[in-house]
């Protein structure tokens, strides 16, 4: 009996947890930032080899995914929101707040403010067109503050 439950004991470790910010500014509504270079040099400096990251953008304004950063599809991303989240129409947000931004809580909500990549050998695993992007929907320029939590 003593030898099986020595068998099944499962060696703990302690997760290793870096927390790191980004600091940026943005132009404001439909700006596309491409901050994979960042994420990727703060995640080499973690020196973790396997794992993951978490990249969270701090506001109700922006949003954070992953895109093939080119000219076409900077410009196809925002008006896609815009066809199905027009910022012309009345959202009870205005009318409480009168700021004229509750299409860009709406659009910031859908398209999420986080994203979680995994940690492969040090290396973010992204497609070869695939880049991390931060989405400014606010109607003004914004400094935005992204919190990486990177977990092995």
């Amino acid at each position: 009996m003593r030898k099986n439950k020595r068998r099944y004991r499962q060696k703990l470790t302690k997760l290793k947890v870096i927390s790191k910010t980004i600091q940026l500014s943005s132009k404001g509504q439909d700006d596309v930032i491409d901050i994979t270079k960042q994420v990727s040099n703060i995640v080499k400096d973690s020196n973790i080899e396997n794992g993951t990251v978490t990249i969270f953008v701090v506001g109700s304004t922006a949003a954070v995914t992953t895109i093939e950063y080119e000219p076409g599809l900077i410009n196809d991303f925002p008006e896609m929101l815009s066809r199905i989240i027009p910022k012309n129409i009345e959202y009870e947000h205005d009318n409480t707040w009168h700021d004229g931004n509750g299409h860009s809580h709406v659009r910031a909500s859908l398209v999420g403010p986080s994203l979680t990549v995994p940690i492969i050998n040090g290396k973010l695993t992204l497609g070869t067109w695939q880049q991390i992007v931060l989405l400014e929907m606010d109607t003004r320029p914004r400094n935005r503050n992204l919190i990486l939590q990177i977990m092995s």
